[in-house]
C-alpha cells in the first residue's frame, strides 16, 4: 500500500510541478503527517524531491529527474483503444483515423498489446441516437474559439419560452450529453449551463476572463445532473393499463416513468401509478391512449374529458368548413 502511494507521490509531483503537503495530503486521502514521512522516505531511497518554504513553496522533484513511472495499469493503457464518438470529435474539428490508434498501438509495450487488440476489436461506443439529429451546432465554432483564448462571449439565447435573450458570458467548458452539446459559464458570478443548439448567434468580445482557480469541469456537471434530476417536479396519477399498451409504456422512460406496477385485475386491467412532471403532460399523454389508459382521480377524468371534447370541438368545426367548401 505505501509503495503504490510512494509511486503516486512522484507521479503527481511529475505532472504538477509543485504541491503543498496538504494538496498531496487531500489526493491521497491521508494525514500531512503520512506524506512528510513518505517524503522522508523517497530521500532515503535516493529520489530527489526537495521542499520550498513560503507563500508559494512546497514539494517537487530536482528539475534534472523524470521518473519512468506512468502508473498506468493494464486496465488504463487497454482503455485507450475505446473509440470516442466519431460525430462528436468531428463536432470539435478533431480527426477521427484509425491511423492514430494504430500509432499508439505501436508505441505501447508488448505486455499490453494483447489486451489492447481485444479491446480494439470487441467494443465500440457509439454515442449517437437512431435517428440523425436535427440539431445544428451553428455556434459551436465561436464557442470552441472563446474556450481555448479565454475571452467573453456574446450569446442571443433560445429560452424554452420561445423568446430570445441576449447575454455575456465566461465559458468554462464543453460538455456532450449524448450528441447534445452544452456551454458551461459563469455570468453575474454564478455558473450556468446553455445548450448550444439553442445559441443563435454568438461573437467574441475583445475582453478576456480568468477562469476560477479551482473549477473542475466533470466535478461541476456531476453536481449539476444530481441538482437537476431532484429538482424536476413530479405528479403520479393512478391508472388503469390495458395489458396491449404495458411495452409501450414500459419501453422507454423517455415520456413517462411507470412507479409501480400491480397484478392484473380480473377484466385484464393492470393497476399502475405513471410519473410525470406536471398535470398537462399528464393529460396530454393520457388522451393519446384513448380508452386504453382508465384515470383513477375524479380531478383528472374532467381533465381528460375536457381536453378531448375541445378535440372533438375543433376537429368538427374543420369538418364543417371542408364540407362546405365542397
Amino acid at each position: 500500500m505505501r509503495a503504490d502511494r510512494l509511486m503516486n507521490i512522484m507521479i503527481l509531483l511529475q505532472n504538477r510541478g509543485k504541491m503543498t503537503a496538504k494538496a498531496l495530503a487531500d489526493e491521497l486521502e491521508v494525514s500531512e503527517r503520512t506524506i512528510l514521512r513518505d517524503m522522508d522516505a523517497l530521500t532515503h531511497a535516493g529520489i530527489p524531491v526537495v521542499s520550498e518554504r513560503g507563500k508559494d513553496g512546497g514539494w517537487r522533484l530536482m528539475d534534472h529527474f523524470r521518473s519512468r513511472l506512468s502508473g498506468l495499469t493494464s486496465a488504463d493503457m487497454t482503455s485507450l483503444f475505446l473509440s470516442p464518438s466519431k460525430e462528436l470529435l468531428e463536432d470539435l474539428g478533431l480527426h477521427h483515423s484509425l491511423d492514430t490508434r494504430q500509432k499508439l498501438f505501436g508505441a505501447i509495450p508488448d505486455t499490453y498489446r494483447e489486451e489492447a487488440q481485444a479491446m480494439w476489436e470487441k467494443i465500440h461506443i457509439d454515442s449517437g441516437t437512431w435517428k440523425p439529429s436535427s440539431e445544428k451546432n451553428h455556434a459551436l465554432t465561436i464557442v470552441k474559439q472563446a474556450l481555448w483564448e479565454n475571452k467573453k462571449l456574446f450569446i442571443r439565447y433560445g429560452r424554452t419560452e420561445g423568446d430570445m435573450k441576449e447575454r455575456i458570458v465566461n465559458p468554462l467548458g464543453l460538455v456532450a450529453k449524448g450528441s447534445t452539446w452544452y456551454l458551461v459559464a459563469t455570468r453575474d458570478g454564478d455558473i450556468r449551463n446553455y445548450r448550444v443548439s439553442r445559441i443563435g448567434q454568438a461573437s467574441l468580445e475583445e475582453e478576456t476572463f480568468k477562469r476560477p482557480p479551482h473549477f473542475h469541469l466533470p466535478d461541476y456537471w456531476e453536481q449539476s445532473k444530481a441538482s437537476f434530476v431532484k429538482n424536476l417536479p413530479a405528479y403520479d396519477v393512478d391508472v388503469w393499463l390495458h395489458p396491449r399498451i404495458i411495452g409501450r409504456i414500459t419501453f422507454t422512460g423517455k415520456f413517462v416513468k411507470v412507479v409501480k406496477k400491480d397484478q392484473p385485475l380480473d377484466n385484464g386491467y393492470i393497476p399502475a401509478t405513471l410519473q410525470f412532471n406536471d398535470e398537462q403532460e399528464a393529460v396530454e399523454f393520457i388522451l393519446g391512449f384513448s380508452d386504453q389508459i382508465r384515470v383513477d382521480s375524479p380531478h383528472l377524468q374532467e381533465k381528460v374529458l375536457a381536453a378531448a371534447q375541445e378535440v372533438i370541438a375543433f376537429y368538427q368545426d374543420e369538418f364543417s368548413r371542408t364540407n362546405k367548401k365542397q
